[in-house]
């Protein structure tokens, strides 16, 4: 799209009127697809996966580990509960968990783009409310977008860049141009929370922090809370958006409770003891094990296991490339050779543990292949084959191990790549041609014990090579800090991925973020061919193209030993009271479901 746009420009058509035409082609929808037209069609009642005749009442009540001294989930400073940002604030649209990427009218009833991929325009719903009975405007909306790209939490700031001008066209009409065409943003655009700009007069955006609660349009509100202890939410009685379909059947529950806790010993005894009515779990091990506690053999607890087809994404210990011992692609093999996985996964989750994550996209259609790239992918990852480090194109796999506890296989190899790298052992230590041990610190947060057992056992690993790391363990917010600005040597990491890649994946892998702090790429790549992927993505415009640079690009991380990754799951484990309910027409991510309360109720 982009090549054939400025051909079009070359050719003599002028920019102004390339927009004159695809305005006159374009007309409002009720929804928009990333890829073809939304499934549902406009006069559709509900998302298919919602209980339009399901009871409204009851209450969930969560645990989290840590502490929070804000309510601004939009800014980097303070700890905030990450539920706000998707429980106390409405989009222009709402995304449906059963297409790939598609979105429909929220707060706006109609989006409308234009062919050319230069502009998007919503049009608002005429009796869109926020919580104290106000219309949302569109100076709301501006404003908002405008606040958030220029003093919001860097992850807006990416997209915000993008924009060449934001203006109201008419009634209730917001448009958005961008600086180049961009398949991606017009769906980005419709997603970004909306703020009441009323409320933010003369005060400080970027610093607020418990004084202010938010005024929003969303079905639920913040009624109590007590900073670091418990947050709660009510269903608001007078929200706007009822009979939206897209609302319909949603939004349930009456009252939303997060409680916080020290550890996560602490928060699974509250969840035993019925103080929580529900716990997501990530461990398998301790699903299979642990889960036998009265209230589950009596009934009152339920164990549900959803499944789902999306990517793993990265969970793992990611390794800083801004530090001098990480930059050597063969040191970070080293690392991952001298990991004993099946022995640590054995040892923490028995014989029959979960899978391993083989790439980023692993366990979908957009994971990388075995063995070396064909067709597309190749041809995509061609012009840069003198950049790309050894297995991106031949084809990359993880060392394994025979499960034995010594792993002699991978130690000898970690230590001939350590050698080709300038590293021997000299008096039981690992050193550098100058002189210098090879040293480097885990940082991990505090409530982490599961990655606290599974470091200390790396650790045994790494001393047989002559590396003696140390383990520190901060609390939350020191550790925000010091991730933020990538004052770490390694780290645990996670990094969820989807169906639909888009511009974010330039905030987590792009260049910007070697040296621009809080952004997502912890590790600090710095790839001109995984910006190039990234770019093909977005630009893409069939299906195959798309997934022949998602495919690509998962080649050009996974190959770039940036992390050492732990396991998965292809279900989403979510303990739950009994009363509890969601639909059994699970969406294509079936496991949002199990991100409440979106369609659970209780009876």
């Amino acid at each position: 799209m982009k090549s054939n746009f400025f051909q079009s420009v070359r050719n003599g058509l002028s920019c102004a009127a390339i927009l004159a035409a695809s305005t006159a082609l374009a007309e409002p929808q009720h929804g928009i697809a990333m890829y073809g037209d939304p499934a549902l069609p406009p006069e559709f009642v509900s998302l298919p996966y919602a209980n339009v005749n399901a009871p409204t009442g009851g209450k969930i009540v969560t645990g989290e580990v840590g502490s929070f001294d804000s309510l601004n989930p939009h800014i980097r400073k303070g700890r905030v509960p990450w539920q706000l940002r998707f429980l106390a604030y409405e989009s222009l649209m709402g995304r449906s968990w059963d297409e790939p990427f598609t979105l429909y009218g929220l707060l706006a009833e109609t989006v409308e783009t234009d062919s050319t991929n230069l502009w998007v325009e919503f049009k608002l719903r005429p009796e869109a409310r926020f919580s104290d009975g106000s219309p949302v405007t569109a100076e709301d909306v501006i404003w908002s977008y405008e606040t958030l790209g220029t003093e919001g939490h860097p992850r807006y700031a990416g997209t915000w860049s993008k924009i060449e001008k934001s203006e109201i066209t008419g009634e209730g009409k917001i448009r958005f141009t961008f600086k180049e065409p961009d398949r991606e943003l017009a769906l980005i655009m419709g997603m970004r929370p909306i703020l009441k700009k009323a409320q933010w007069d003369g005060a400080t955006f970027e610093d607020s922090g418990l004084d202010t609660i938010p005024i929003s349009s969303a079905p639920y509100v913040i009624e109590d809370f007590e900073a670091g202890r418990f947050v709660s939410l009510k269903r608001n009685p007078d929200y706007w958006g009822r009979d939206v379909p897209f609302r319909r059947g949603t939004n349930n529950i009456d009252e939303l409770r997060m409680e916080f806790y020290g550890d996560a010993t602490a928060m699974f005894e509250a969840f035993k003891a019925g103080e929580l009515n529900t716990l997501r779990e990530t461990s398998t091990a301790k699903w299979a094990q642990q889960y036998d506690f009265p209230r589950v053999r009596n009934g009152e607890v339920i164990k549900s296991e959803i499944p789902h087809q999306r990517p793993t994404g990265m969970d793992g210990f990611v390794m800083n490339t801004r530090r001098d011992i990480f930059k050597d692609w063969r040191v970070r093999e080293a690392m991952l050779q001298a990991f004993n996985y099946e022995f640590i996964s054995e040892k923490l989750n028995g014989k029959d543990g979960p899978p391993r994550i083989a790439s980023y996209f692993h366990n979908s259609v957009l994971g990388m292949e075995e063995g070396p790239a064909t067709g597309k992918v190749a041809a995509l990852l061609e012009p840069f084959k003198d950049q790309l480090l050894p297995g991106t194109i031949e084809g990359y796999a993880l060392p394994e191990s025979n499960g034995s506890a010594r792993n002699r296989s991978g130690i000898r190899e970690a230590t001939r790549l350590l050698e080709e790298a300038g590293w021997v052992v000299k008096d039981g230590v690992l050193t550098g041609t100058d002189g210098q041990p090879f040293v480097f610190d885990i940082l991990l947060k505090q409530g982490s014990a599961e990655h606290q057992s599974i470091v200390s056992i790396y650790k045994e690993h790494l001393e047989r090579l002559g590396i003696f790391p140390t383990i520190t363990v901060i609390d939350s917010a020191q550790y925000r800090a010091r991730t933020d600005a990538y004052d770490f040597d390694m780290t645990h990491f996670i990094r969820g991925l989807s169906l639909s890649p888009g511009n974010e994946q330039m905030a987590y892998w792009g260049s910007d973020g070697v040296t621009e702090e809080g952004s997502r790429n912890l590790m600090g790549m710095n790839s001109p061919a995984a910006e190039a992927m990234i770019q093909t993505m977005l630009t893409s415009s069939s299906q195959e193209d798309y997934r022949a640079a998602v495919k690509a690009l998962d080649r050009i991380l996974t190959a770039g030993r940036y992390a050492v990754p732990l396991w998965y799951s292809n279900v989403s484990m979510l303990a739950h009271d009994a009363d509890l309910k969601f639909s059994d027409k699970l969406p294509v991510y079936g496991d949002w479901i199990g991100f409440q309360p979106d369609v659970w109720w209780s009876e």
